[in-house]
């Protein structure tokens, strides 16, 4: 992991060395920016490709509307743009024609096209990343001739974009003719360096069209940089793991790597985090039983302890294809944990836990185990952080790779430290001299858990009076409560 991360900023910091012109171009750009026409001659600098059925594509001219018809263009389908990102060796990523086989396949009525702008991202980073003004020109134009020639609807494009596309798609909204904004943007992890910290102008933001989203997978940072974006740039930012890096990307999964991709097995290593956000898209897609849930939340900490996983007022949304399109003012920035390959879904639960007795200088590790009427959850460790105080709750997350259904049992187990066990061995010892053996017991008082997808909170009782004394090194089984009947949200999705 560690050699992966100084490849890519090593990477990034030598095609870094010319960024410092590009501001400058930038502020010159915002005080002469082209009012596109249509009826003005155009060239543009990119070349968009049209998918029909598997590898077939056809190429579309603005300028020849024949093409248009000729490729198939259905005037009566929404229309989805895809824009790569910079290129090292000058070629499509594989992850391009998997996005749109999965797309034509998937969706059927859907007019898929590709933005081939590789003349221009196949160069220095910081001439790629100052050319994605023109090529968000080239893709403005081309909606503004379907517009004028078609009588296309501009709120039936879906622009998706990967890193440096993504602030191309970005640019194409804000360069679009009119007062009809584009139906919705999807920046794949949006590229990071030389546009983190910039004004929404100088990169991809809300007021680009409608509907905005952003999946946020590769943020860490090294010598001051990172590959993503790691601020908020859309209606709902995601960041799946915390963004920052993601499972699967070590440098120990080189061989799975090599195995599935060949000789280019190290390359797609390198980039695995930051392409992990068209896969999760490409997922969405596939696995529609399978949609991960993300949820509104200040950080990745918070969202380790479990305090927020909540869906009132859009607190939640779905990451991916079918998330629900609701506008806010303000940026929303969504949480979720992810498995290292597909389907991606963990399925989140909120496991509370009310701890009766004080147990000063003690940090408990607890496994508990869920029963449901869909499935077993099997042992899951949880570390509690600090020491146990009378009456403190105690909140935690676990994620798990299957659904386990309505809530049924529990089970827990609570296990000392190393430590704690030689202390306790040592009283005993003593205690067998003086007297009546007296075990240590940790006394716990409401337990329930919230599933995350269902918004469903069960509570879980003791089954016997003696129940809530857990001893060490033993397990004790609580049921779910029968006074007490599980509530449910009304909505049990957003």
């Amino acid at each position: 992991m560690t050699v992966v991360k100084i490849l890519c900023c090593l990477l990034l910091t030598y095609h870094l060395n010319e960024g410092k012109q590009i501001k400058g171009n930038r502020a010159v750009d915002r005080v002469q920016r082209v009012v596109l026409r249509v009826k003005e001659p155009y060239v543009s600098s990119s070349v968009f490709r049209m998918f029909s059925e598997g590898e077939d594509n056809c190429t579309l001219d603005p300028l020849q509307l024949h093409t248009l018809t000729s490729c198939g263009f259905n005037s009566s389908n929404p229309i989805i743009i895809i824009t790569h990102g910079w290129s090292i060796d000058g070629m499509l990523d594989s992850w391009v024609l998997r996005l749109v086989t999965t797309l034509k396949t998937n969706l059927i009525d859907v007019n898929v096209v590709i933005t081939d702008w590789l003349s221009l991202a196949h160069t220095h980073y910081p001439t790629a990343a100052q050319s994605t003004r023109t090529v968000g020109k080239d893709i403005a134009h081309l909606l503004q001739s379907l517009q004028v020639h078609y009588q296309y609807p501009v709120r039936k494009v879906h622009l998706i974009g990967y890193s440096l596309g993504a602030h191309i798609s970005g640019f194409a909204g804000s360069y679009l003719e009119g007062s009809e904004k584009i139906g919705r943007i999807t920046g794949l992890d949006p590229a990071g360096p030389l546009f983190e910290g910039m004004s929404p102008t100088d990169r991809l933001s809300p007021d680009d069209a409608e509907f905005v989203d952003a999946i946020h997978t590769f943020t860490q940072k090294r010598l001051g940089l990172s590959v993503g974006i790691k601020q908020a740039v859309a209606h709902y930012d995601f960041y799946p793991n915390g963004g920052d890096f993601q499972p699967g990307c070590d440098l120990h999964n080189i061989y799975d790597h090599i195995s599935q991709y060949g000789l280019h097995g190290f390359q797609q290593t390198v980039k695995c985090a930051h392409e992990r956000s068209v896969h999760l898209f490409i997922d969405s897609v596939l696995n529609k039983d399978k949609q991960s849930m993300a949820y509104r939340c200040s950080g990745k900490s918070a969202f380790d302890q479990g305090v927020c996983l909540d869906c009132r007022k859009n607190r939640c949304n779905t990451l991916g294809y079918n998330i629900k399109k609701v506008r806010s003012g303000t940026s929303k920035r969504l949480y979720l944990n992810t498995r290292s390959r597909m389907p991606y879904k963990l399925y989140h639960y909120q496991f509370r836990i009310q701890f009766v007795n004080q147990m000063e200088g003690i940090e408990p590790s607890l496994t508990i185990s869920l029963t449901g009427t869909k499935e077993e959850s099997g042992d899951v460790p949880i570390i509690v952080t600090g020491n146990i105080s009378g009456n403190k709750t105690h909140t935690f997350l676990i994620a798990l790779d299957r659904d386990l259904g309505d809530l049924m049992f529990l089970k827990l187990h609570w296990e000392g430290s190393a430590l704690w066990k030689n202390m306790w061995n040592r009283v005993q010892n003593v205690i067998a001299w003086g007297g009546r053996e007296r075990k240590p017991l940790l006394t716990v008082g409401k337990i329930s858990v919230k599933a995350g997808d269902t918004q469903e909170r069960t509570s879980f009782c003791a089954m016997t009076n003696d129940g809530q004394h857990v001893e060490v090194s033993k397990d004790e089984v609580f049921v779910r409560c029968k006074d007490e009947a599980p509530r449910r949200n009304r909505r049990k999705h957003i």
